[in-house]
């Protein structure tokens, strides 16, 4: 696979953004190596396109002829080492997949007999029954991996599969000869013991480990004996980590030691029953789920992107990553002299949650530039979603990085 084409601008018309990254990708085509002849793009935009995102795929359509489009709306877009956040722009990506490995799908266009090994969706936030939507959609791929996001806006979110799109799931789906690498990163930070969810009532975990789930809170967070109700600012700021009952031992283990994993979802605290000590939570956690508290956390979150990114360089760069850098990657840090292009990579999609981004990294355009340092200015695009979706589920507060192997 060919190093992917990528342009990226900011303008309050839709259409001079369009013009502006559309030349970026046309110098980029005069490269030896670069995609030449692209079959698939990606558009990802802000919100406040999202009213004219119908015209836009017109537009995109127009100006590539042959190529199909998908993509989704977000507060914000990312591209190379760089975030536009809440302000107009657009951020493109273009690939060359052989047509016969790539279908674009939606509600209004399922796969059909599509052998799909992997698959990139895209979803409507005020989709019905989501989380089942996701789980199904991983159903019909044979790795059951997906990566992708939540569409988000402050108004009206849209997703795009050919057209721009509301209501439901869209994507495309890769079929097994498409290479490429994965990797969720969590930016939250344990502040106890992961246990085990043993009395619920729909949203309400009434007891953990046998004993009241807001004992355990308050414990967590040495607030034990004081009152809920003078606790409240500290308790708005804590969420939960939930784990699945498989393999739930070795991913209690990992909590203790003060890092999640990839398969733990961060929901929201909304609320406490105190006359039965319970907690609601925006999720519903089944008997044997495993549950720990938790905060945002910057470090945390660093560190772990660091790690993600290792992960994949090491992976799609064996024999090109020295042991120093890599140990250097895991440890948070930046090596000097680190980050050319990873040749072993043509194009990459980044979606982070909306709450990420620069404005939780410290800085503008931190998160995407961590990324860059340790990737190398790969073409990149993405979003800053209203959920991130990996695996077979739905996440918060989390960063998913994709990369296409070069030559897969």
């Amino acid at each position: 696979m060919r190093r992917f084409l990528q342009g990226h601008a900011t303008h309050p018309d839709w259409r001079v953004a369009l013009a502006l990254a559309g030349a970026q990708i046309d110098a980029q085509r005069a490269e030896r190596d670069a995609v030449q002849a692209p079959t698939l793009g990606w558009a990802y935009f802000s919100d406040h396109y999202a009213t004219h995102a119908a015209a836009l795929v017109d537009g995109l359509k127009q100006r590539w002829p042959g190529v199909a489009w998908v993509g989704a709306s977000g507060i914000g877009v990312a591209a190379s080492g760089v975030e536009y956040f809440d302000e107009p722009a657009l951020a493109l990506l273009l690939a060359e997949v052989a047509p016969s490995q790539f279908r674009v799908f939606s509600g209004a266009r399922p796969l059909g007999r599509f052998r799909a090994c992997t698959a990139n969706v895209h979803a409507d936030p005020a989709a019905a029954d989501l989380g089942e939507l996701i789980a199904d959609m991983s159903a019909r791929t044979e790795s059951g991996y997906l990566f992708g996001g939540i569409a988000a806006a402050r108004g009206d979110a849209v997703h795009v599969a050919d057209a721009a799109l509301s209501g439901g799931v869209s994507g495309v789906a890769f079929g097994a000869e498409v290479a490429l690498v994965s990797r969720v990163t969590q930016g939250c930070q344990p502040v106890g013991p992961a246990r085990k969810v043993t009395a619920v009532d729909a949203q309400v975990v009434t007891a953990l480990d046998g004993e009241p789930a807001l004992d355990c809170l308050l414990r967590d967070l040495g607030l034990e004996g004081v009152d809920p109700r003078a606790a409240l600012v500290r308790l708005r700021r804590t969420l939960v980590g939930l784990s699945d009952p498989v393999e739930s031992d070795r991913r209690a283990s990992v909590a203790r030691r003060g890092a999640f994993d990839a398969e733990t979802r961060v929901r929201h605290l909304i609320g406490l029953d105190t006359p039965r000590r319970g907690i609601a939570i925006a999720d519903i956690a089944l008997p044997g789920t495993r549950l720990a508290f938790c905060t945002r956390d910057v470090e945390a979150a660093r560190r772990d992107l660091m790690r993600i990114c290792a992960e994949i360089r090491e992976e799609t760069e064996p024999e090109a990553l020295p042991v120093a850098a890599a140990q250097a990657l895991l440890h948070g840090g930046v090596p000097s002299g680190f980050g050319p292009l990873a040749h072993g990579i043509a194009g990459a999609i980044y979606v982070s949650c909306c709450g990420r981004g620069g404005p939780h990294f410290g800085a503008p355009s931190a998160e995407l530039a961590i990324v860059r340092h340790a990737l190398g200015d790969v073409p990149l695009a993405g979003f800053f979603a209203a959920g991130e979706i990996a695996h077979r589920h739905v996440y918060g507060y989390t960063g998913v990085l994709t990369v296409f192997r070069a030559g897969g």
